[in-house]
């Protein structure tokens, strides 16, 4: 699905299909005015009998108007004026997606960036952005491995989204490339969660990151079990020792900027497989454990994107990968273990192993001399319980950066609410026989585990999501998100623009 920019404001681009907005009081935008009348007032007068509310995500096509206009119209409500916002306008154009996917149209021109009004707080660059994005996302197909018809493409091939002006159409072209580049980074986040757990190994893991050294100013090294240890992980290796299958660690790198600079780091939680350990866990649910590297594929996704902009910023992703199985040589409560950093831990319950691996690679992280790091993790069902399946939790020992990452979800729409990590929590973590302990009881189980994160990031400016209720959905649309890329991606394109 290609994406273009153009300069229609009199909506005469010949297409086969026009897509046009309506808000609940029957109000057309401007192009949607044009647009009804070069179809005979065919959308007015729906409205008019009630034949179509233009509730927020309402569709309706209009086929063969019998007109010199477009072959096709989709008529898309936006509900009410008073409310429409910048969330209400992506809503908008994901029905408008997923209308336009149904049809027979391979183009469409769509007119919803001049028709949802000019109080969205969204520029050109935003409302085209927040079209690519959509639109690619509802295009998505699981890469599932049935042996029946696998589903044709989508017809669809190209979008053409229509501006008022020459500036708006060179803001909203960068948009529409930004956005395709971020659907990208989603895609390949949700392929890598969706495939099952024998597929995607460790190994498979390290296989997918080095694919991206085709990418101008791109390092990968993939560090196995040997040199791991050679580096001291002992928790990272404590969680990996029940598996047959070798744990790794990967590491890429993107130079964009001059050396100088001190790079950003992304940490992904990457346990391919988590099934609770020796703390094992129900039986119900647990094949979606597959998912509990969404961390580290989201953070793949999103440094294959910055690369691929080629942002102007130093970069470093990094991925402890491993799974968590029961074994008779498996890690066991009680067990203390050494990381990386010299400090100790209790290993109370084997099922709070993302936090063990994590730690490990946050201290790995020092040796880049990091601007700042933010780890990403399926850490907690706390976090979950908390926040549903709407917020990633966001916690961190720098007010500012924490402040920079929820503006950033803001904008993308891929939003993260601000949650405490402070003495009172690590005061929970205490042991008798370690340093810390990897479990602080069930109280405030997101905030702990954050908490505990902390004891490691001494020094750095650090940021912790926690999207265990985020990354992936349940029921009938099981399968990943992808998200948090499009807030990983904003924050970076927001610092390679200021910094």
């Amino acid at each position: 699905m290609e994406f273009k920019a153009i300069t229609d404001p009199r909506a005469r681009a010949a297409t086969a299909c026009a897509v046009i907005g309506m808000h609940e009081d029957g109000a057309l935008g401007p192009a949607g005015q044009l647009v009804d009348q070069r179809i005979g007032g065919a959308a007015a007068r729906l409205f008019a009998s009630k034949d179509f509310a233009a509730k927020l995500g309402d569709t309706l096509l209009l086929s063969r108007t019998g007109h010199e206009g477009p072959a096709r119209v989709l008529l898309v409500g936006l509900g009410a004026r008073k409310k429409f916002d910048r969330r209400q306008y992506r809503k908008a154009a994901q029905a408008a997606a997923q209308a336009l996917l149904k049809t027979g149209a391979t183009d469409a021109v769509v007119y919803l960036a001049v028709d949802a009004g000019t109080d969205l707080a969204l520029d050109a660059y935003r409302r085209a952005r927040g079209i690519a994005e959509t639109f690619r996302a509802q295009g998505y197909r699981i890469p599932d491995l049935k042996t029946g018809p696998k589903p044709k493409p989508p017809r669809l091939r190209e979008v053409r989204i229509a501006t008022g002006g020459a500036g708006d159409a060179r803001h909203a072209q960068r948009g529409l490339d930004d956005g395709v580049a971020v659907a990208d980074g989603v895609a390949f986040a949700r392929d890598l969660a969706n495939l099952p757990p024998n597929v995607c190994t460790p190994t498979h893991l390290g296989v997918r990151a080095q694919s991206m050294r085709e990418l101008r100013g791109v390092k990968v090294t993939v560090l196995g079990e040997r040199q791991i240890k050679a580096l001291k992980m002992g928790a990272f290796l404590a969680v990996a020792q029940g598996s047959t299958e070798p744990p790794r660690l990967i590491v890429c790198e993107y130079r964009g900027a001059p050396r100088a600079q001190a790079p950003l780091c992304l940490v992904g939680k990457g346990i391919t497989f988590d099934s609770g350990g020796i703390s094992l866990k129900d039986p119900p649910a647990m094949d979606e454990m597959k998912f509990d590297m969404c961390g580290a594929a989201t953070v793949l996704g999103a440094f294959r994107t910055a690369a691929h902009l080629r942002l102007p910023i130093n970069l470093v992703a990094i991925v402890p990968t491993c799974e968590n199985m029961p074994a008779g040589n498996a890690v066991k409560p009680a067990d203390v273990v050494t990381t990386m950093s010299g400090q100790t831990v209790e290993v109370l319950n084997t099922d709070a192993e993302g936090r063990l691996i994590l730690c490990d690679a946050l201290t790995y992280s020092r040796r880049f001399k990091p601007a700042a790091v933010i780890d990403v993790a399926t850490l907690t069902g706390a976090c979950v319980i908390a926040l549903g399946n709407h917020y990633s939790g966001l916690m961190s020992n720098d007010d500012a950066l924490a402040a920079e990452i929820a503006a950033a979800g803001q904008r993308a729409d891929d939003r993260a609410w601000h949650l405490p990590i402070g003495e009172e929590y690590v005061d929970q973590l205490k042991s008798n026989f370690a340093d810390v302990a990897n479990v602080g009881g069930r109280e405030g189980g997101a905030c702990t585990a954050a908490a505990y994160l902390s004891k490691f990031t001494t020094d750095l400016k650090w940021a912790h999501l926690d999207i265990a209720g985020t990354a992936w959905l349940s029921g009938a649309q099981k399968g990943s998100t992808g998200r948090p890329v499009p807030l990983l991606v904003d924050f970076l394109l927001e610092r390679a623009r200021t910094k």
